[in-house]
């Protein structure tokens, strides 16, 4: 099946437990690279949505940012650097000695320190029932951001599908219209050489049998219906590809190789006016069929 690689997918899910945002944005790669940026408290769930993510997506690079705003009041945790505290106080208690400054260290002078106090949100405790309640609404908005995604690189898929059915169409065509112009060649250098031979003086000419296999072995030469029937089988196997529900970048992209190369040794053996510019027509078109390849996923 043909699906695009690239996608944006964002959306918000309002629950009574929590707001939660989701943005997904996919981009064309080799494999499958999944970057997720979590809210610290909620980094334990990152293999449930890697896992989550995995289920539908198979190829691309994919960034997924989430915002996580819990209903209830966060509990928070302050820490207080001890060391800087107690320097702070020993720096602040000469100065009054020298009679710089008076009274002492306050809390609120603590708080205009930021190496000194360090005031966070709570890590989640992830067996807690507020986690859960939380864990499965970030998981259901993945889910469905996902999901999303899927169908919107499934629509862009059908768009390249329509235009590389177009593309194979025409090469195989052409492919017919160079079949016919390699045996009109072959036929007309066999005609020329048979009368080449006829225009040589009789001593020369040489045992009439001899010379016809000579003739036939040197334009077997330029035979190309084994070329042609292993093109044809990538094309039955392209169409194959296409139909199946696997991911088929990859392959497809092997396939062009594969056609590619017999359309090199067409034009390596073929002969005739008209095979050159066919050869180059259809390498155009397969390259091109190569560039959208590489939207696939």
């Amino acid at each position: 099946m043909i699906k695009s690689m690239t996608g944006f997918q964002s959306l918000t899910r309002d629950e009574a437990e929590a707001s939660v945002g989701v943005t997904i944005r996919a981009v064309n790669h080799r494999y499958l690279d999944l970057q997720l940026r979590l809210p610290a408290a909620w980094v334990y769930l990152e293999p449930r949505l890697r896992a989550l993510l995995q289920e539908r997506l198979s190829r691309g690079r994919v960034e997924l940012s989430l915002s996580v705003q819990v209903r209830h009041v966060p509990s928070v945790e302050v820490e207080i650097n001890e060391d800087v505290t107690r320097a702070l106080a020993e720096a602040i208690g000469r100065l009054r000695e020298n009679g710089l400054v008076t009274g002492g260290l306050a809390a609120g002078d603590l708080l205009r320190v930021p190496q000194a106090m360090a005031i966070r949100e709570r890590q989640v405790d992830p067996e807690s029932p507020a986690f859960a309640q939380v864990a499965a609404v970030i998981e259901a908005a993945v889910s469905d951001a996902a999901a999303g995604l899927d169908a919107m690189r499934t629509g862009e898929g059908a768009s390249l599908r329509a235009d590389l059915d177009r593309r194979t169409g025409l090469v195989a065509r052409l492919m017919d219209t160079l079949a016919a112009a390699a045996e009109e060649g072959r036929a007309s250098l066999d005609a020329r050489l048979r009368q080449r031979i006829s225009e040589l003086p009789l001593d020369l000419q040489g045992e009439q049998a001899a010379v016809a296999q000579e003739i036939v072995r040197f334009t077997a030469r330029s035979d190309i219906s084994e070329e042609l029937v292993r093109f044809r089988a990538h094309l039955t196997q392209w169409a194959a590809l296409t139909e199946s529900p696997e991911p088929c970048g990859r392959k497809l992209d092997f396939v062009l190789q594969e056609m590619n190369r017999e359309v090199n040794t067409v034009g390596a053996k073929a002969d005739g006016p008209k095979v050159s510019e066919l050869i180059v027509e259809i390498k155009a078109e397969l390259e091109r069929m190569r560039e959208q390849v590489q939207n696939v996923e």
